[in-house]
């Protein structure tokens, strides 16, 4: 699974395709250096042979055999001896003069070129030989040649010099190959962390430009530019929901406190139903607000700088000490449980109200239930922060429906409530780089906030 995975990394396949197309370069040319040397030697020996034939020929033409006799003696006792090939000899094969005992039956005269292994007189081991024959106007034959081991020696010492650089050159194909990966890694994880981290709610990073003006460099200066955009549009979403903020309580609040005087004054039963409910609205829309408001600025990545290392145990206990009283008056038991040292950094308040509204929720909708379990566990790095009732719970279909923001799944809408409990705590998830998930409790809703940063004191 590993090595397939590794190999759909863009990047794997990239350093594999440079390293196959530099070692088929690599060991194209060296192939190449190889065959046209020994193409070369092969030329080099013939032609000294061709040329050693062809001055015996023409001293016996010049001289007849008396001079071919004498040509030979003098070739044999020169430097070349030590490597020509001689034998003049009969039409039988009868050898008259040179440094070979009789006619090779497998070499017919005429033949152009034989490599062959060969007794040379007063030699005491066959030697490699290349030959070439000749039949002499007047039925007598010639033979002449060079011994070319030195040659074949070179031959395989060169073969191992290829092979040698061959495999150099594939150790530092690889390595090449390797660099390559790791710079355009190192390049693509820099725009990856920038992304990360911008997504994470730090808006002022940036991806490094190195200032070559190349391709990444115009790439991580087009995501800068974005970058730019998008922090000065969450800047002015920032600036907008304050304001709004501002601008919406305010009036709601002055409305409460002209609806308490008006039911303080007012002495009509109806009158005073009237305006109890209309100050019921009015507490709904302020808590609507604020929800809304908080979610939008969670989702804008505000509040990171309220994070803070707490214990999961005491904050749970919090909760159930908190909400514990109200849950016996609904007819419900509230235990919580958590490992024990378990800690996290979260932003405290805001955790504590997306569980104190999942437990809310419980209470409202879990109805001929008893028990809402809140509890903690780690998992893979992660702290997911649980909430469970014994209710009806929520059919697997209309699950993303009770997520949705607004969303509510009471077609009546009899029970009192904005639909955004839920976005909220999707809202907190997301601030601490988790997510939510709701299940089967078997029976009831089970309901997992999951939270990165999870460690053990």
């Amino acid at each position: 699974m590993r090595g397939t995975a590794l190999f759909r990394s863009t990047t794997a396949r990239f350093v594999l395709l440079a390293f196959v197309l530099q070692f088929l370069v690599t060991g194209g040319v060296l192939v190449f250096v190889q065959e046209a040397s020994q193409r070369a030697l092969a030329a080099e020996q013939r032609e000294a042979v061709g040329e050693l034939r062809d001055e015996l020929t023409a001293a016996w033409r010049g001289s007849g055999d008396k001079g071919l006799r004498q040509l030979i003696r003098a070739r044999l006792e020169i430097t070349h001896g030590a490597v020509a090939v001689i034998l003049y000899a009969a039409s039988d094969g009868t050898p008259i003069a040179g440094n070979l005992d009789a006619w090779p039956t497998v070499i017919p005269p005429g033949t152009r070129w034989l490599t062959i292994d060969l007794y040379r007189v007063g030699s005491e081991r066959p030697e490699r030989m290349g030959v070439t024959a000749v039949r002499l106007p007047d039925g007598k034959r010639l033979l002449a040649g060079h011994v070319i081991e030195s040659s074949l020696r070179l031959v395989r010492v060169n073969e191992e010099a290829v092979l040698g650089a061959l495999v150099a050159g594939l150790a530092l194909t690889l390595l090449g190959a390797l660099v390559i990966g790791r710079v355009l890694s190192s390049r693509i994880e820099a725009i990856t962390q920038t992304a990360s981290a911008v997504g994470d709610g730090a808006l002022a990073a940036r991806v490094p430009v190195g200032g070559s003006g190349d391709a990444f460099d115009r790439l991580g200066l087009s995501i800068n530019a974005m970058l730019e955009r998008i922090e000065g549009l969450v800047s002015q979403l920032r600036m907008i929901t304050d304001g709004l903020a501002h601008d919406l309580r305010s009036p709601v609040t002055r409305m409460k406190v002209l609806i308490e005087r008006a039911a303080a004054e007012t002495r009509d039963d109806n009158a005073l139903a009237a305006l109890e409910r209309v100050a019921q609205e009015a507490d709904t829309l302020l808590r609507m607000l604020s929800t809304a408001l908080q979610i939008s600025r969670a989702e804008a990545g505000i509040g990171r700088d309220r994070f803070s290392e707490i214990d999961v145990a005491t904050l749970l206990e919090d909760l159930v000490e908190i909400y514990g009283p109200l849950a016996e008056d609904s007819g419900f038991v509230l235990e919580a449980s958590s490992p024990p040292g378990l800690h996290a950094t979260l932003h405290r308040e805001f955790i504590s109200q997306a569980l104190g509204n999942l437990i809310e929720n419980a209470l409202k909708y879990a109805q001929g239930g008893g028990s809402i379990a809140l509890f903690a566990q780690e998992e893979d790095g992660r702290i997911i922060l649980t909430v469970a009732d014994d209710g009806p719970g929520i059919p697997p279909e209309r699950r993303a429906e009770a997520l949705r923001r607004f969303g509510r799944l009471d077609p009546s809408r009899h029970l009192a409530g904005s639909g955004l409990g839920l976005s909220l705590v999707e809202a907190a998830a997301r601030l601490h780089g988790g997510d939510i998930r709701l299940g089967d409790n078997a029976p009831g809703l089970r309901v997992d906030l999951s939270i990165s940063g999870s460690s053990h004191m």
